[in-house]
């Protein structure tokens, strides 16, 4: 697996990493936890060093999951997870609002660190940008957690432009974090050239378009009542419908390459900067090899000019998120 450095910092990872979110959270029931660690176990054998997850997944149980499947492979991983959701004091799988108050950071370090079995965490993103905190004293906590010991790296997750700019005065931003493919492309306005000029990296979550991408989930498609692609407004089946001219051009570039339109998805987002680094989920080890495979998938000028042009006339139909979680993206 080849490697990429996030950014100016020192920061090295295989230039495919691993969303671990999938395994406990979201996309229906949690996995089998035996399963879920060997997977991730595998992925290690295989070439990947960044894994990312956050409290709120589960929440907790998600960290412990990658706590015990890579606690003995320490030294060969890189391992990013988050803070700042308010979780409900009564308990349940659900956050109540945002909290990047300094001292709730540093209690949400501290529990990180034992879920995750680690001395420091690699890399720390604030989830999602807190309106009542002002960025400065989020870097400032983070900073000091860095010189204690406790935290390696500062990254950000779905934050605006001048945020970034703000948190990186403080404490330089190693990574951003936030939704990137070929059909949510937003990024490309202001974040990305933002942090080109300050040399922070970038890591699209979703980069397959939570599964939409891969080609295996059409109108028809039915999610387990527990997946919660059955709220996202680009997830009605009339959504699914227009969007498949998406999957269609992958799939037509797919067959040209001897690839899946998956790996075609992923090795886009590889070839629009050397310090993007996407982090595709999944639950399935054939799936996993997949991905991996599409680090070695070299787009030509003329193929990448052709997804451009094509994709440029598909107009995405749905927000990726409902009203409320959508307000809380690019602040």
């Amino acid at each position: 697996m080849q490697k990429r450095k996030l950014g100016n910092s020192n920061l090295e990872v295989s230039a495919i990493g691993l969303g671990c979110m999938g395994m406990s959270f979201s996309y229906g029931p949690p996995k089998d936890k035996q399963e879920m660690i060997s997977l991730l176990r595998s992925a290690v054998e295989r070439g990947i060093t960044f894994f990312d997850t956050a409290e709120v997944y589960g929440p907790f149980i998600n960290e412990e999951l990658v706590g015990e499947a890579l606690s003995p492979l320490r030294e060969h991983v890189v391992i990013a997870t988050k803070f700042g959701f308010k979780l409900d004091p009564n308990g349940g799988a659900k956050w109540v609002g945002v909290d990047s108050r300094p001292a709730h950071i540093k209690q949400v370090a501290e529990a990180s660190l034992k879920r995750l079995k680690i001395d420091a965490i690699d890399l720390f993103y604030q989830h999602r940008v807190d309106p009542d905190v002002p960025i400065e004293d989020v870097a400032g906590t983070v900073k000091d957690l860095i010189h204690e010991g406790k935290v390696k790296h500062f990254g950000l997750s779905e934050a605006g432009a001048q945020t970034i700019r703000r948190a990186h005065a403080v404490q330089p931003v190693t990574a951003v974090q936030s939704e990137y493919s070929l059909w949510t492309r937003n990024p490309e306005v202001e974040v990305l050239p933002t942090i080109e000029e300050l040399g922070i990296g970038f890591v699209p979550y979703s980069p397959l378009g939570r599964g939409f991408l891969t080609g295996k989930i059409n109108e028809n498609t039915k999610f387990d009542s527990s997946d919660f692609r059955n709220n996202l407004p680009r997830f009605t089946p009339e959504a699914r419908k227009t969007n498949q001219a998406l999957v269609d051009l992958l799939g037509k570039i797919a067959e040209r390459k001897k690839a899946t339109p998956a790996q075609i998805a992923l090795a886009w987002l590889l070839a629009q900067k050397p310090w993007i680094v996407p982090i595709p989920g999944t639950t399935k080890l054939h799936r996993l090899d997949e991905n991996i495979g599409a680090a070695a998938i070299e787009l030509t000028a003329g193929d990448l000019s052709e997804i451009e042009s094509v994709s440029s006339k598909i107009k995405v139909q749905g927000a990726r998120y409902p009203e409320n979680l959508e307000k809380m993206t690019g602040r």
